[in-house]
């Protein structure tokens, strides 16, 4: 009987070929010992494109378009302005056709997951295939874990239902990204492109980035004592925040004044902290763009290499946790890697109902040889977290205590490691560490010895002045967390619980969706930060109030997709709500009126007439003979209406933070409007404005 075996990649192909003796090299598949080993280069076949219903135009009469049945076709790429057949899929599904055709059944070896399994079902669909087929469902690709797999090869049907999970969100983006762009497009009167996570994931960068714009610093004053008690210097923080700076120097003249503080209560305990989980893929691309600056879709890369080189277990993963077999076999993956660690293993990241598809993230016990530089950096990432996970836990001593002035009153907190535990082992420990708190506990290697009631005596206090901080933009780290628990703040419980569960996009695909919306110039890399671009937020304002926009759609259907995955939920009644939503977006999104906003009229510096406009790109005057004009964006930073109208009316505007100049430095200087139309920077230190046009 002759098997055709068929992989995602030609390296996991060649792997499989070695382990099962086929060694004859040919054109696109290895033959030998009754088996043809071929393989896929990821999506060969993809939803046809709406020009192959016929629809190449815009025209909003034509939508919604919803194909039933939708139409496979090959992979496509770009050419000029239209799209055809890729070459290299079409020979290697001629390949493929031929060895199906030769076997008499089939086994797929795609990755094990729900694109892997819609990769190899469209392939299967689109040749008109009807040979039997099996699956080998593995986590790793070391050669034992591929023999067992082999040994243990699943029934094809089993995997129905992730290919539905799989097939329904292949239309249901296809049905909402299409549809809306189009009907974007077209009301618009311009080139816009939507999507059911894309979207909401740029809302998500264009609302933190307004706040942070918009948002208006505020001094604040904390007021600290220093208290001694057994030799120990003690630093307490009065409870009370001031706004009113004439308000803390009176403060801290009632403090100055007492030679003691009095202890009004103590707490004191021990306590165990556990080691971190292990990575899932989400985790380990923040935690990559945190340490190494690596963005998501690089992180993705690496982990994939690591995976294909059998350094590392399967990397789209979304759990952080391994099943209680698995957990059986890291005694002897620990002996593998020359690791010793006390025991019993600690058992924080075991649990058989957190394990999803694909258990968390572990090496495989493989010499990591031949690894480059960023490639090792990810895998000792990975093995310092693996070990993390089974040492022990770290235990302390904690300790606070509540003190008081007579008026006000003053925390302090501290605490001693009685045990290291984990933390011997963390790369992490002392690095890496977020901006301080003024409140955080304090680090001693001796607690002291503290009475309620009893007076300590005080040694030093002072004032210090803050300033209050917008939440940061946000890093590729940052955006990844926040996809991954969007939508904490939906009113209703069970989309709440939902997105939850699911997040925005899945581990496997959020690298892409952001590297989606550079590639699209709806937002941009600036240096670790993500902004938007003046056409993502022109996009985000139009569709902002939208449902399109909102965490609660994707919530809504990741956790149907899930339920159909599991056979929980019909495909059917999925795709009738998908379209009845399709048609119920266009509608909404034609309905949006093309006329720019207006802008009131200025008068001119130069001509003294009130023609001048405001403009997406540039303030300008309307007179033909004069030739008046300022770009909006200035260093970086892209002036606002009100910026603009403060410029015009009263020729300087106020303080604007984060100009950057060519040097790449940051800098805060207000905009002066000289008589003879050129503008100047004014610095608060009385510095000379540089001349600008």
């Amino acid at each position: 009987m002759t098997t055709c075996i068929i992989a995602e990649k030609p390296s996991v192909a060649r792997d499989i070929a070695r382990i099962i003796g086929a060694t004859h090299q040919q054109d696109g598949f290895i033959e030998g010992k009754g088996y043809l080993v071929t393989w896929a280069f990821g999506h060969l076949i993809t939803l046809a494109l709406p020009e192959h219903y016929g629809l190449g135009t815009y025209k909003a009469d034509e939508l919604p378009i919803l194909p039933q049945p939708f139409q496979l076709i090959v992979r496509q790429i770009r050419k000029e302005k239209s799209f055809e057949d890729d070459p290299t899929a079409l020979k290697q599904l001629k390949v493929i056709r031929s060895c199906f055709e030769r076997a008499e059944q089939i086994i797929v070896a795609t990755d094990a997951g729900r694109e892997g399994e819609l990769i190899f079902r469209y392939i299967y669909t689109y040749l008109a295939c009807q040979k039997p087929f099996r699956r080998l469902w593995i986590s790793s690709l070391t050669d034992k874990a591929i023999r067992e797999g082999l040994a243990k090869l699943k029934p094809g049907e089993q995997y129905d239902a992730l290919y539905l999970a799989g097939k329904a969100r292949s239309e249901a983006d296809w049905l909402v990204g299409i549809n809306a762009s189009r009907a974007l497009s077209i009301a618009r009167r311009g080139a816009y492109s939507l999507g059911r996570v894309q979207t909401p994931t740029l809302a998500l960068v264009c609302r933190r980035f307004l706040e942070h714009q918009g948002f208006s610093s505020r001094p604040y004053w904390r007021l600290h004592a220093t208290i001694e008690q057994d030799g120990i210097l003690l630093k307490a923080l009065c409870q009370e925040r001031f706004e009113d700076k004439n308000l803390a120097p009176s403060a801290l003249k009632i403090l100055s004044g007492q030679p003691h503080l009095k202890i009004l209560s103590v707490e004191r305990k021990c306590t165990e902290t556990p080691p971190p989980l292990l990575f899932d893929l989400t985790t380990l691309q923040k935690d990559a763009n945190r340490k190494h600056g690596f963005s998501a879709d690089k992180t993705l890369s690496l982990a994939q290499a690591l995976y294909e080189k059998k350094i590392i277990s399967y990397p789209r993963t979304g759990s952080r946790y391994i099943s209680e077999d698995v957990f059986e076999t890291i005694h002897t993956l620990l002996h593998q890697l020359g690791i010793t660690l006390s025991q019993p293993l600690n058992q924080h990241a075991v649990d058989d109902h957190r394990v999803t598809d694909h258990h968390a993230l572990l090496p495989t016990g493989e010499s990591p040889e031949g690894l480059s530089p960023e490639e090792t950096m990810l895998y000792q990432m990975i093995l310092s977290r693996f070990i993390e996970a089974f040492a022990p836990n770290s235990e302390e001593e904690r300790m606070q205590a509540e003190l008081s002035d007579g008026t006000y009153r003053y925390s302090w907190r501290a605490t001693r490691r009685l045990s290291l535990g984990w933390r011997a082992y963390s790369q992490d420990e002392g690095k890496d560490k977020v901006e301080a708190t003024d409140d955080e506990e304090e680090l001693l290697e001796q607690l002291p010895t503290l009475t309620e009631g009893e007076h300590l005596p005080l040694r030093h206090s002072e004032i210090t002045e803050h300033q209050t901080k917008p939440k940061p933009l946000f890093t590729e780290a940052s955006l990844l967390s926040a996809m991954e628990h969007a939508g904490r703040e939906l009113t209703d419980a069970e989309s709440r619980k939902a997105i939850a569960e699911c997040g925005l996009g899945t581990p496997a695909t959020r690298a892409s969706i952001i590297e989606t919306l550079i590639l699209r110039e709806l937002i941009r890399r600036e240096k670790k930060t993500l902004t938007p671009t003046e056409k993502g937020l022109s996009v985000y304002q139009l569709v902002k109030d939208q449902e399109l926009a909102n965490a609660e759609l994707t919530a809504n259907w990741e956790l149907t997709l899930s339920a159909i995955e599991a056979g929980k939920a019909s495909a059917e009644d999925f795709a009738l709500r998908i379209r009845s939503y399709t048609t119920d977006i266009c509608h909404k999104l034609l309905a949006l009126q093309a006329e720019a906003p207006a802008y009131p009229s200025y008068r001119c510096p130069l001509c003294t007439q009130d023609s001048v406009g405001i403009f997406a790109k540039i303030i300008k005057c309307r007179n033909e003979t004069c030739d008046f004009h300022i770009f909006r964006e200035i260093c970086g930073v892209k002036l606002t209406e009100a910026h603009i109208k403060e410029l015009l009316i009263s020729r300087r505007t106020c303080l604007i933070k984060g100009f950057q100049n060519k040097a790449g430095k940051k800098f805060n200087a207000h905009i002066t409007l000289r008589g003879d139309g050129s503008t100047g920077f004014e610095f608060d230190s009385n510095s000379h404005p540089h001349r600008r046009r």
